[in-house]
């Protein structure tokens, strides 16, 4: 994928988005690259800056608000994004849920599966990830706001 490919995709992601109009649910993602430098005694110091520009391999966080702007609670809420084509989602937070067919399907990563050119079937891997989704635990009330993140390697 070219840096200007890249770069649209995580201008999208970005953008303000508001989730499911009944629910009226606010989504910001903020995305940024994490990168790993030596200060001048020799120490590891982990630095986020924004994602202006993303290489391959580069460590990606996303961080997304969100907010219940509505008068009621929010129930049976899901937070879902779309994964950018050119990253791999790290699947290992246990309330994450993923889906490899654009949303039609949800489950863990190793309870998903493919079908392979021979008519075969495989399971899904990291790369097949095409969306991922955090189920809300309880009503969100009128008013209550949080975040959650996640990480991505850029490939």
């Amino acid at each position: 994928m070219t840096i200007i490919r890249w770069l649209c995709t995580l201008a999208v992601l970005a953008m303000p988005s508001v989730a499911a109009a009944q629910q009226d649910m606010r989504l910001d993602t903020q995305i940024f690259v994490e990168r790993v430098m030596t200060d001048l005694n020799g120490r590891e110091r982990r630095i986020l800056s924004n994602a202006d520009r993303v290489a391959p391999g580069d460590q990606l966080i996303f961080v997304v608000h969100w907010r219940n702007e509505g008068s009621n609670p929010a129930r049976g809420f899901a937070i879902t994004k779309a994964v950018p084509r050119g990253a791999r989602i790290d699947t290992s937070d246990p309330r994450m849920d993923v889906s490899v067919d654009g949303g039609a399907h949800w489950g863990r990563l190793d309870q998903l599966w493919l079908p392979t050119p021979l008519g075969g079937m495989r399971r899904a891997v990291a790369e097949d990830v095409t969306h991922v989704r955090w189920p809300l635990p309880r009503s969100a009330l009128p008013g209550e706001s949080g975040r959650l993140s996640y990480r991505a390697i850029a490939r």
